[in-house]
C-alpha cells in the first residue's frame, strides 16, 4: 500500500496547463509588499477614494430590512436593466433592448470573461492595444485563444491607430478588445479616431469587446462609445459598470450589452456559473443611476483637479508625462532615469515609500513608464510627488 499523501506529490500535474503557465498579477506583487505598512503612500490602487454615496448605501440597507435577499432573473432585475438602457441612450446615444440585449454581471470583470468565453475558440487571435488592463491576455489564454498585443505610443496619446491595427490582423484574427478611456494610460479616442478603426473592423469581419468602465471619467472631451458608430452596434459587445464612476468597486456591479444572439450565449455561461448578480447590489446600482449622477459629476471635478496637479508635478521634477484625458491614472515616463520600470518602482517603494505600478506589467509600450493613480488625497499626491522628485534627483546624481 502506498502511504504517500497526495499533498506530498507534484500537484502541478493536475492543473490545467493554461492556468498553471499564467504569471501572477504584476500589480499584486507590488501591493502585497505594501500591505500593512502605513508609512507608504499608495498610488497604485485602481479605485476611487470616495465612499459610495450614502443614499446608495441606504437603498441597499433598506432592501435587506425588507428581506429582499432572493435570486433575481438571471439577466438581472428588469427595472435595473431598463434604467441602464435609458442611461446609455441618454448619455451615449446607444439603444439596447433591456429584455434581450443586456445582462447585469458581477462587475465588469465577469462581463469581460463572459464575452471572451462566448467568442474564443482555440487558436483564435484576439487583438489587444497595449499598454492595457492586465486581465485581458490571461483570460484569452485560459480560453485557448492567442493574445496579440498592438503597441500604442505616448506621442499619439496612446491611441490605437488604423495603421497599427491593420498590420496586426491575420486570417486568424477574430476579436479586438478596446479599453478607452484607458487603464493605465488615461488615453481616449474621439469620434474622428474611431471612424478609420470601424472601417477596418467591418472590412475584416471582426467582433469588438469595448470595455467602457471609465466612460464617465473624461475631462476635456465627452466619451464616444464605439458601439454608437454607424454599423458598429451589432459588432460590439459593450462592457461597463458602476465601480469607477459611482465609487462602487467593492459592490461588484457591472453589465454587458450586445446583439441578442451574443447576449444569449453569454447568458448561458452566466446562468451556469454565478446564477445572477447579488440583489442588494442591484438595488444599490439602480439607486445610483436614478439619483447619483450629480455626485458622480462632483467626483469627476475632483479627479480633474488632481489630474492637473499630478501632471504638472511630474513635469516639474523632470519626468515627461502625457496628459491623461480620461480615467484616473497618470502614466509618467521614467526613461530619463536610465532605470527599467521595475527597477524604478522597486526603488520608489523601498527608498521613497511610494507605491506605484511598473508600466511593463501592462504589456507592449509600458516599459519605461509608471502607472500612478490620482484617486487619492491632494495631500498624499503632493507628498508622493515630492518624494519621487527626491528619488529622481538622487538617481541622476548617481549616474
Amino acid at each position: 500500500m502506498n502511504n504517500e499523501t497526495i499533498g506530498s506529490r507534484d500537484m502541478g500535474r493536475y492543473l490545467n496547463a493554461r492556468v498553471r503557465d499564467i504569471a501572477p498579477s504584476g500589480i499584486r506583487k507590488f501591493f502585497d509588499l505594501v500591505s500593512g505598512n502605513k508609512d507608504i503612500i499608495t498610488l497604485g490602487v485602481g479605485e476611487p477614494d470616495f465612499s459610495t454615496p450614502w443614499h446608495v448605501r441606504e437603498a441597499c440597507v433598506y432592501s435587506l430590512e425588507r428581506g429582499q435577499t432572493r435570486y433575481t432573473s438571471n439577466a438581472g432585475m428588469p427595472e435595473l436593466r431598463e434604467a441602464i438602457a435609458e442611461y446609455l441612450d441618454r448619455s451615449f446615444q446607444i439603444q439596447y433592448d433591456p429584455g434581450k440585449e443586456m445582462i447585469v454581471t458581477v462587475g465588469g470583470s465577469e462581463a469581460i470573461d463572459l464575452a471572451l468565453r462566448a467568442l474564443v475558440e482555440p487558436g483564435d487571435e484576439i487583438l489587444i492595444p497595449e499598454p492595457c488592463y492586465i486581465s485581458y491576455s490571461p483570460i484569452v489564454s485560459i480560453g485557448g485563444g492567442v493574445p496579440v498585443g498592438i503597441e500604442t505610443f505616448a506621442k499619439d496619446g496612446f491611441k490605437l491607430t488604423a495603421e497599427s491595427l491593420q498590420k496586426a490582423i491575420t486570417p486568424n484574427s477574430k476579436v479586438l478588445i478596446l479599453c478607452y478611456p484607458s487603464n493605465p494610460t488615461g488615453g481616449i479616442m474621439t469620434r474622428e479616431d474611431w471612424l478609420p478603426i470601424a472601417k477596418i473592423i467591418e472590412e475584416n469581419d471582426l467582433i469588438v469587446i469595448s470595455d467602457e468602465i471609465y466612460a464617465e471619467l473624461t475631462y476635456d472631451q465627452k466619451h464616444v462609445s464605439f458601439a454608437s458608430l454607424p454599423g458598429m452596434k451589432d459588432r460590439t459587445i459593450l462592457v461597463s459598470g458602476f465601480s469607477k464612476a459611482f465609487a462602487m468597486t467593492g459592490w461588484r456591479m457591472g453589465y454587458v450589452c450586445a446583439h441578442e444572439e451574443l447576449t444569449q450565449a453569454m447568458l448561458k455561461i452566466h446562468q451556469y456559473t454565478v446564477m445572477c448578480a447579488p440583489v442588494m447590489g442591484q438595488v444599490a446600482a439602480l439607486e445610483a443611476l436614478k439619483h447619483g449622477l450629480d455626485e458622480k459629476d462632483r467626483m469627476v471635478e475632483s479627479y480633474n483637479m488632481r489630474r492637473r496637479l499630478v501632471v504638472k508635478g511630474f513635469r516639474d521634477i523632470g519626468l515627461d508625462c502625457h496628459e491623461p484625458q480620461g480615467a484616473f491614472y497618470a502614466f509618467p515616463s521614467i526613461q530619463s532615469t536610465g532605470l527599467t520600470s521595475e527597477e524604478f518602482a522597486t526603488r520608489l517603494l523601498y527608498e521613497a515609500k511610494v507605491a506605484a505600478v511598473p508600466g511593463n506589467v501592462f504589456g507592449q509600450g509600458g516599459e519605461g513608464f509608471l502607472r500612478c493613480s490620482y484617486a487619492t488625497s491632494v495631500q498624499q499626491l503632493t507628498e508622493a510627488i515630492e518624494r519621487m522628485g527626491e528619488l529622481v534627483t538622487k538617481i541622476r546624481q548617481e549616474r
